[in-house]
């Protein structure tokens, strides 16, 4: 196991590129702090082609500052399978945390190499939209170059406070974005990564829609052809949501 100590993390993220796991030493393990109620957001990207790794979240339950089996009692995983990026966006209180992220030997059969990046954002309905979602940007939901309208049911909440699909728009395509079907008020941005650094920079963020309550929010008649991710971020508490991209056709 290799142990990496980050200290106290906030809002600026902090990354770890061009990490390798091995068949020697599969796990690598990573201790930060947060002073305060944060939301904790860790992304998992670029994966070794043909490979898989996971991502888990524990917190130093007994406050010995070691991760230990007392501490592995509970805790967050994500394990989407092969290279697929791993995402975790908790809500919790201040304390001692563990990142721990493992090669997972079944589809991976040499070195496993992957990029982490870590971040802690204010909590949900504490500040607007730009300070509570997460500044991540990991491919949970990959959609690709949009053909048609598409639809997509999630959950968002304490335990998964922001989810992130990523699209394209080709030349003359646009689209409609809606998020309903709330039972607690969730929000959406829209951005575009100029950079291709995975994290969201300023100026970066194209349109946010964050309506009180359980109204449903929506962008419209976005027109620049490009890659897209766009966030749903729980702002008030869990709730189901219905994510709607309708697509149409820009006449020449």
């Amino acid at each position: 196991m290799t142990f990496f100590n980050l200290g106290t993390l906030g809002s600026t993220p902090v990354v770890k590129n061009s990490l390798d796991l091995t068949t020697s030493d599969p796990t690598d393990v990573f201790q930060f702090k947060i002073t305060s109620g944060k939301n904790i957001n860790l992304s998992l990207t670029d994966i070794s082609a043909g490979d898989d790794a996971d991502i888990r979240l524990f917190k130093d339950a007994n406050l010995n500052g070691v991760l230990d089996d007392f501490d592995r009692k509970t805790g967050l995983v994500s394990n989407r399978g092969s290279n697929q990026d791993e995402a975790i966006n908790f809500k919790t209180s201040s304390g001692t945390f563990f990142a721990e992220v493992s090669r997972f030997a079944p589809r991976s059969s040499g070195d496993v190499s992957y990029n982490l990046a870590l971040s802690a954002t204010e909590p949900a309905g504490t500040l607007p939209i730009s300070a509570s979602s997460s500044n991540l940007l990991p491919k949970e939901f990959v959609l690709g170059s949009l053909s048609g309208n598409v639809t997509r049911t999630g959950n968002v909440s304490n335990t998964n406070t922001t989810d992130v699909y990523n699209f394209s728009l080709g030349f003359r395509q646009g689209v409609n974005i809606q998020l309903d079907g709330l039972s607690s008020d969730a929000d959406i941005r829209l951005i575009q990564d100029s950079n291709n650094n995975r994290i969201v920079d300023a100026g970066e963020v194209i349109r946010s829609s964050t309506n009180a309550g359980i109204t449903s929010e929506l962008i419209s008649n976005i027109t620049v052809a490009g890659n897209y991710f766009l966030q749903v971020t729980e702002a008030t508490g869990s709730t189901n949501y219905n994510l709607a991209l309708n697509q149409f056709s820009i006449p020449a």
